[in-house]
Formats: C-alpha cells, structure tokens, sequence
C-alpha cells in the first residue's frame, strides 16, 4: 500500500489545529457573552422574582433570611454569604428594600462571570483549556436553568475555578488554602456539589497518589467535607421542612427529566443536525457543518413558527439536575485534555481516550452543534423573559387592585387564578404572595395568594416575629404575610 506523503500529514493536522482553535475561541466567546448575558437580562428583567426567589427576595427586604428559610439549608451556606447576606445587610444600611432585591439578584447572577474570571486566573493548563471547557459548559449547561435561584447555579460557577486550581495551581502554603477554600465554598452550595467535588478528585486520580496535585486536592476535600457534616449535624432543618427536603431529595434524579420538552427539542435538532452533517460529508459536501447548522436552523424556525406551544419555565428549576450530571463529565474532559497537553497519564478506559480524543478531527462538527444549542437557549430564553414580564405585570395589577377573594379566609387575599391560564404558566404556587408584596412596592392592597399551595414557607411564630420587629418594610404588609402564615401553619 503506498505511504501517505509526510507533507500531506502535516496539512491535515495543521487543518486540525486550526479547526481546533476556531472551536476553543467559539467556547469562549459564546461563555462570556452568556455570562455577561445573566448580569444584564437577569436584574433588568427582575428574574430574582421568579419561583423560589419571590421568596428569597422577600426574605432580604425582611431582613430575616436565615431565619424564614436558610435555617433549614444550612449547608448550601455559600449561598447565603455569597449573595443574600450582603444584600439584606445593604437594606439594613440603606433603608431602601429594591435596591437590596437588585443587589441580591445581580449578586446572583453574576456568579457564572466571576467564576469564568476567576478560572481564567488560576488555570496554568497549556492554552487555557480548563477555561475553555469552563466557558463551553457555561454556555451549554446554564442557560437550562437561567431565571431559577437553584443553588446549583453556585455549584457551576465554584467547580471550574476549584477544578483549575487543583489542576494547575504551584506547591506551596498558599495554594494549599485556595484550594481549601475553594473546595469548602463548593461544597456548602447544594448537596449536589459533593458530586462534582468528588469528580474534581476522581479527574486526578489517574495521576497517582504519588502526584502532588491529586493529594493536596483530596486532603482539601476530606477537610472540607468534614466541616460540610459538622455544619449538617449542627444546624439540621426544622421538622416541617426535613420531609420536604428528603422528598425533594429522592426526586433529584428522575428520569422524567428526560422527557422535558426542552430536553426532547436540543435532542430531536442535534440527532438532525448529525444526521445531516454525517449525510453532507459523506457526499463530500464542502462546509458540511455550515451547511448542517443551516439545514437545522431552518427546521428549528419553522417548528417555533408553526408547532410550538410550550414554555420552558417550571422546568428549569428540575433541570439542574443535568448540572450535577454533565458539568463532571465536562470537568473530565477538560482534565484529559489538560493532562494529555501536560503528558499525565491519560484516563484508563481506551474508549473515553477515543472519544475524548476525536474531538480535534472532529472540532467543526462539534462547534456547530454548540451554535444550535445556542440558539436554541437564545429562543428559549427569550420566549421565558417576554412571558415573565406579562405575568409579573399581571400579578401587580390583582397587588394593587381592589379585587378579593374573602373565601380564601381573608378579605385582603385575592386568588391568584384569576391570572390568565397562559401567564398563569410561570407561576409558583408557594411563593405567590411574597412576588405580588415586591411587584407592588411592598404596599399592596391584597395579598395574591395561590388556593392550591400546600407548602408554606414560613410558620406563624416566625412570621409574627417579623411582624413585631423593626423593618424597613411596612408593618401593614408584614401584618398580611403574618396572618396568612398563620391560618395555614402553626
């Protein structure tokens, strides 16, 4: 069989290299724009509003956030000190409520930017590539939950610099603390964060005990995780919450998720955009990526033009199960590649090494699937923000209006049904009332509230608590949260 001649070697890898690059800047590119994306529509649009943080918001304009809830989840503490604390100590300093909501919320919202920049600083990996990997899991994985206060939003901004750090980071005291640091700020985020602080030490292990970097990462983790249960053991959630939280618990890995309409659209548009791509390419089709991203986005248009008719709204709340699951194997990745450019031994398993190492031949494939995606989330996102601003307009009005609803035990309440059935959708059913206090400048006429709800935040000695005590908010609004708290649970 005759020899393929060096020089024609070399074009390909050359072509792979620069295909390879492309890719690495596209990752970037799309990362920082949606982390820029989240400070800005975030606050602009009052996403801190939506589902849970209707709650956490009214927390901070309460000044009383541990004790309304945060008492209860004690290890996800990163949390509280990272946003809601300095922010309900701003209102306790200013004296203005919004203003401490909109910290909150750029606070928030801002952590997937600060973590891309902090992973940009301590990544001493040959090109970057853990901060490349960093900004394409931002851009993938984010946008699925993008508008709901899960903690888990933490979770992803915290790994990719602990995972930079504990790959590339010098010997020394110093660096031993960061990491340290790091590490225990990871994991009290969200219970889930012990699976991604786990594959951070997993992603070393290959390298062997003997290897500085793996040993002083997993001293850190086994101190921290120690501090994580002592935290657990002496601050555990008050009774009402523990069967909400074991419930939740047990629910985190369903395998409905799969079935989300989002889940099924990015599967349905990329099992059609490697179809077409695989079909261009073996017709030999030049700019058979450009082509397959064309072809898809033309079917995606006309399905969002002619067939949708879904939100993707509760269900980015559900989603961040696909955090705790895709950003480990991302991180793994990124190690490999990392690893591979370091010569560290490379993961055991021959099929991950093929995998992993296809993607440079295969880079111009793989950055068009990141565009569908993309533009996917862009639509999805965008039908989220537009339908949000509808429904907070809508919830404001019943606020502030005279309506009333004397059969839900008070003739200050007013039922939330009385919403639209189609901006009804983003609603939240425990937290309700806390949304309309804030849509009406914490004087509201009538406390919105959900018939439905069957959970409620806060017991009557805490609300009457609050009540009692010397809070910006007007002592008439907290009186409303008081007495519904207390009609519903003692």
């Amino acid at each position: 069989m005759r020899a393929i001649p060096d020089s024609v070697d070399h074009r390909v890898g050359r072509r792979q290299s620069s295909s390879g690059e492309r890719l690495r800047r596209l990752s970037i590119g799309l990362g920082l724009c949606w982390a820029i994306a989240f400070v800005v529509v975030a606050p602009v649009c009052r996403l801190q509003l939506f589902g849970d943080g209707a709650l956490f918001s009214y927390a901070v304009a309460a000044q009383d956030v541990w004790a309304f809830h945060w008492h209860n989840i004690s290890t996800r503490l990163a949390v509280f000190l990272l946003s809601l604390w300095p922010a309900e100590t701003f209102v306790g300093l200013s004296g203005d409520p919004r203003a401490g909501i909109a910290l909150y919320g750029l606070l928030f919202y801002g952590a997937p930017l600060a973590g891309l920049l902090a992973t940009r600083l301590v990544d001493r990996s040959p090109g970057r590539t853990i901060f490349a990997f960093a900004c394409a899991s931002t851009s993938l994985l984010c946008p699925l939950v993008f508008g709901f206060p899960t903690e888990m939003w933490l979770a992803h901004a915290l790994f990719w610099p602990t995972l930079a750090a504990c790959c590339g980071l010098p010997r020394g005291v110093a660096s031993l603390v960061a990491i340290f640091a790091l590490m225990l700020a990871l994991l009290l985020t969200h219970e889930g964060a012990l699976v991604l602080s786990l594959a951070i030490v997993a992603t070393l292990a290959p390298r062997g005990w003997r290897d500085h970097a793996f040993r002083r990462s997993a001293a850190a983790f086994l101190a921290a995780l120690a501090i994580w249960v002592g935290v657990k053991i002496a601050l555990p959630p008050g009774s009402y919450f523990a069967g909400v939280l074991e419930r939740a618990a047990l629910h985190f890995f369903d395998p409905d998720l799969l079935l989300a309409p989002v889940v099924v659209l990015l599967m349905t548009a990329l099992a059609g955009y490697f179809g077409a791509y695989v079909a261009l390419r073996a017709c030999s089709a030049s700019h058979a990526a450009a082509l397959a991203v064309a072809m898809t986005s033309a079917a995606l248009a006309a399905y969002w033009l002619l067939f949708d008719r879904w939100l993707h709204a509760s269900e980015r709340y559900y989603l961040r199960t696909a955090i705790v699951v895709l950003t480990p194997l991302l991180g793994m990745a990124a190690a490999f590649y990392a690893g591979r450019a370091d010569d560290v031994r490379r993961p055991a398993s021959p099929a991950l090494r093929r995998l992993l190492g296809s993607l440079p031949a295969n880079a111009e494939c793989f950055g068009g699937a990141l565009l569908i995606v993309t533009l996917i989330h862009v639509v999805e996102t965008a039908k989220f923000v537009t339908v949000w601003s509808d429904y907070q307009a809508a919830i404001r009005a019943l606020a502030t209006g005279n309506a009333a609803d004397p059969t839900l035990g008070d003739p200050r309440f007013v039922s939330s049904s009385r919403v639209d059935p189609g901006l009804n959708r983003l609603a939240w059913f425990s937290t309700t009332q806390y949304l309309g206090i804030v849509l009406a400048d914490f004087a509201p006429t009538r406390l919105v509230v959900d018939p439905n709800n069957s959970y409620f935040w806060l017991s009557c000695a805490t609300a009457t608590a609050n009540a009692r005590a010397n809070r910006v908010i007007p002592a008439a609004t907290r009186e409303l949260v008081r007495a519904y708290a207390c009609q519903h649970r003692h």
